[in-house]
């Protein structure tokens, strides 16, 4: 069991530092962009390539993306600007950029930004040349409160960590596969799917890959652990893509959102688009440009430091985790006398944000108990607090009550 240990905290001390930086750079995006910035851009005849543009960036996996593009569709971005951001979006996201640079090369990180670039503009494209222009869907009330409050360094922190507390699980589930593929799988096993041909070895990754979830910064590690056992590196960048942009929920929630047509562009163009990019980028850079990367590097000082931080941070994490699921567990109002205030929600997009809203509704002394869920986007405040005490509390949080 020590190898296995060895190499998941050897994995953490070159994850650590680079995942942190990016989720300040997350958090710092958060502060500086408009609340509404990314609803505003998506609409006209670049709607595509500025829902792509700004999808990139954007640290947000399949589990924040769905409700993110049903929001902006329900703000009449276009159908092909929402599978754009679809497609896009769960691939890259700034922290996962940092990390693929650190631990698979900088040109291996780059070439996938611009295969995640491509691949959402030719799938929004395509979407938007096959599907009609009409039955658009109506505008929804915009949440003005939420687009009020100033935000400041306080913001910045909050959200860096509700990035990490948003993907904390899957953070150990990277490290803990990558760990098993480096100590349990032979090198053999992964260098003869090789022999058979990079083909071969990219659609290996590729059926495992799209009904699997796993977000884009906790793939990378398990990618590394792949290359490190003799899978060629294309084989890598198509988990890379098809993983954090499908998984069967994901599947359900495009079906459900932008219909067949939609449906079928979406896979088709992920499922293509990651095969061609692991077919060019083999071609076009070798694997020696990723060798440097793959081999123990010392640990300096800054990487235990950050590595100590961020287990710090997933032990709080699981424990603010299981203690919102044992209060969430308990009945609403169990005193009869409790008097219950249900209101709608404005802005909700990942349970992300449910946490947040549902928080800070607790921190309240006269909130007895608050449960808010996504779908419907409600809460449900159990205890002497008025509804204008509730919409306050809501709005100080960054989202908005809408009307009964």
């Amino acid at each position: 069991m020590l190898p296995f240990f060895q190499a998941a905290w050897h994995t953490t001390l070159e994850l650590a530092p680079w995942l942190l930086l990016g989720a300040f750079v997350a958090g710092l995006m958060h502060v500086l962009l408009p609340r509404d910035f990314v609803r505003r851009q998506l609409s006209g005849r670049a709607g595509v390539a500025k829902a792509v543009a700004l999808g990139v960036p954007l640290p947000l996996c399949s589990c924040g993306v769905i409700p993110v593009a049903v929001s902006l569709r329900e703000q009449q971005a276009s159908r092909g600007a929402t599978v754009g951001f679809l497609i896009s979006t769960p691939q890259t996201g700034v922290d996962s950029i940092l990390v693929s640079g650190a631990m698979l090369g900088w040109p291996f990180a780059l070439f996938k930004v611009v295969a995640a670039l491509v691949t959402g503009l030719i799938g929004g494209w395509v979407t938007d040349a096959v599907e009609p222009k009409s039955n658009e869907l109506p505008v929804t009330r915009p949440n003005s409160a939420a687009g009020a409050k100033h935000r400041g360094w306080r913001d910045l922190v909050e959200h860096a960590l509700e990035i990490l507390q948003s993907i904390w699980g899957w953070l150990v589930v990277g490290v803990l596969l990558s760990a098993a593929i480096s100590t349990l799988v032979p090198n053999s096993v992964l260098t003869g799917l090789a022999a058979y041909g990079g083909l071969a070895a990219m659609a290996f990754a590729l059926v495992v890959s799209l009904p699997l979830y796993v977000c884009a910064t906790a793939s990378v590690p398990i990618a590394a652990a792949l290359v490190a056992g003799g899978l060629p590196p294309g084989a890598a960048l198509v988990f890379l893509m098809a993983g954090p942009a499908t998984n069967a929920a994901t599947i359900g929630a495009v079906k459900r959102t932008l219909g067949g047509r939609g449906l079928t562009v979406y896979l088709s163009t992920i499922v293509v688009g990651s095969m061609a990019a692991g077919l060019l980028f083999d071609q076009v850079l070798s694997a020696s440009s990723m060798t440097e990367h793959l081999h123990e590097h010392p640990a300096t000082w800054w990487n235990v430091t950050s590595a100590v931080v961020l287990l710090l941070l997933i032990v709080w994490f699981a424990v603010t985790d299981l203690n919102r699921k044992l209060l969430s567990s308990r009945p609403i109002a169990s005193d009869m006398d409790a008097t219950t205030t249900t209101v709608p929600l404005v802005g909700l997009s990942c349970q992300n944000c449910v946490n947040k809203v549902e928080s800070s509704l607790n921190r309240d002394p006269e909130v007895q108990q608050a449960r808010v869920t996504l779908e419907p986007p409600q809460a449900v405040v159990a205890g002497e607090v008025s509804r204008e005490r509730i919409q306050e509390i809501v709005e100080a949080a960054g989202f908005g009550v809408g009307e009964s």
